[in-house]
């Protein structure tokens, strides 16, 4: 849905939708202190809802990654491609892997592709896209030089391909990996003459190592899924590649962040595609690509599917790890607003929640309580991102603080003491997820030191502190932006 492409009354509508979370957010955070001056039972009750919601979502994400992460330790385990091979025709399915990448070091994409060499599913049926950005220059060229060199072999096709700047486009990955994608389905499907029905298309970020099962577990769900052609596949994205290297705060808050994603993969009215994911090269054929005017393109492709698809769509579960680089720099500072600036490009997704309302509202014709139900979830967890944090960490302080008179009341003296009980029922979910991140983490490397690993349980004292700066302060940042209209352009996480 290229702006360009909208009427001038479509566009003030898109703007005003842009403009909402941000005056939402910014309410919510904001009502506690003025809200403790003239309604301030009302501030109670709501920090006490907010104190409630959090448990519920604590025990919630705890219960589910249990669940979720002794799924993974089945599937990987499991004979993926002796199942696949129970269909006729599993050997008629191929799978196109588009890498877009921009900056990044040689060692990351030889990692990644290393690790699609290492597949059990049949290495020729797999057609590589390397999707390299011309304005990074003799840089780019050289990289693809030394990566033809020692991949060209490994897979049935290997392209490597320069995506232009282009007028109209925002630079990113959507972009590029729109333009890998348009160049698989012509090699593959135009001049090979690949039957598209059996065909799969992966979106895989260039730092990211899939599972060696991954493609056989994908070949089965799809063959075994009459609905093939409105699924997408998610596997569980886990920040482990770098974890040991990183400085206290980035580590904790990457740990946190793969046990949240570990939990979401059984969570199907939740789910949505993230950061690498597959899908049947004909539902994105029929959707017309990855959008190419968006920073954000992993929630954006999903919603385009959805209503492209009257509903239709929905993300399956792939259980088995995929795993990617958490922010590094070099030193701890840079190390630090890498990681804000990556948590704020991800909190730009609140940018596809005007896409989502106006489709909401544009598209006829599919169960209005589906759709109500699935884009309130998404338009929500938006909206709260910057302002849980506010909510749970100070709010219970705020009305006894400014208002004595309330401060003398029962509700008054009562309501921090009420809250703190709250949250600490929560650290009964903390101890569960510490337990997976503990199990799914990668053990600490040969030179780890033994102080950094007795001290690895107790990291998580700093959740609060990190919480703030890589959670609430990044989402206000990216909610602020969108209410002033100051689009963010993208910035590829820096890696070391």
């Amino acid at each position: 849905m290229p702006k360009d492409s909208l009427s001038s009354k479509d566009k003030k509508l898109l703007r005003r939708l842009e403009i909402l979370p941000g005056l939402i957010s910014w309410s919510l955070i904001i009502f506690p202190i003025w809200g403790s001056l003239v309604v301030p039972v009302a501030v109670a009750y709501y920090i006490i809802a907010f104190d409630v919601y959090w448990l519920y979502r604590s025990f919630w994400t705890a219960t589910l990654s249990l669940l979720s992460f002794y799924r993974i330790k089945a599937s990987q385990a499991f004979d993926w491609l002796g199942e696949a091979r129970s269909f006729l025709d599993w050997d008629q399915v191929k799978h196109i892997v588009v890498i877009p990448t921009y900056q990044e070091p040689l060692y990351i994409l030889e990692r990644t592709l290393g690790g699609l060499a290492k597949q059990t599913f049949p290495t020729a049926n797999l057609t590589v896209i390397l999707s390299f950005e011309t304005r990074e220059g003799p840089n780019a060229r050289a990289k693809a030089r030394a990566l033809n060199q020692k991949f060209a072999r490994s897979f049935g096709n290997f392209f490597i391909t320069y995506h232009p700047d282009l007028p109209g486009e925002v630079k990113g990955k959507s972009s590029n990996t729109a333009w890998g994608a348009k160049l698989a389905k012509q090699k593959l499907i135009d001049e090979q003459k690949t039957d598209i029905d059996y065909v799969t298309i992966t979106s895989n970020d260039a730092d990211a190592v899939l599972h060696p099962q991954y493609f056989s577990y994908l070949t089965f769900k799809f063959l075994d899924d009459p609905n093939r052609y409105r699924r997408i596949w998610q596997s569980a994205i886990q920040f482990y590649n770098n974890i040991w290297r990183l400085p206290v705060m980035s580590r904790v808050f990457n740990r946190i962040s793969s046990v949240v994603q570990t939990s979401l993969l059984l969570r199907k009215d939740r789910l949505i595609n993230f950061s690498t994911y597959s899908l049947s090269l004909k539902l994105v054929d029929q959707i017309g690509y990855w959008d190419t005017d968006v920073i954000p393109e992993d929630y954006r492709m999903f919603f385009k599917a959805y209503f492209a698809t009257r509903g239709k769509v929905e993300v399956e579960p792939i259980f088995l790890p995929s795993f990617c680089d958490a922010a590094e720099s070099t030193g701890w500072w840079k190390t630090t607003t890498n990681q804000y600036e990556q948590v704020k490009r991800w909190a730009w997704g609140v940018s596809d929640d005007a896409y989502i309302i106006y489709q909401w509202l544009k598209v006829k014709r599919m169960p209005f309580w589906e759709k109500t139900i699935r884009s309130l979830a998404v338009v929500r967890d938006h909206i709260l991102w910057p302002v849980t944090w506010f909510a749970i960490t100070l709010g219970a302080n705020i009305p006894p603080l400014l208002n004595q008179d309330f401060n003398r009341t029962i509700i008054g003296k009562t309501l921090p003491q009420v809250s703190s009980g709250i949250l600490t029922l929560s650290l009964l979910a903390l101890a569960a997820i510490i337990f997976v991140d503990w199990q799914q983490k990668p053990k600490a490397p040969e030179g780890t030191s033994r102080f950094k690993r007795l001290l690895s349980p107790f990291e998580f004292v700093f959740l609060p502190i990190i919480g703030f700066f890589f959670t609430a302060l990044p989402g206000l940042d990216a909610h602020t932006r969108l209410l002033l209209g100051r689009y963010m352009e993208y910035r590829v996480t820096e890696k070391v």
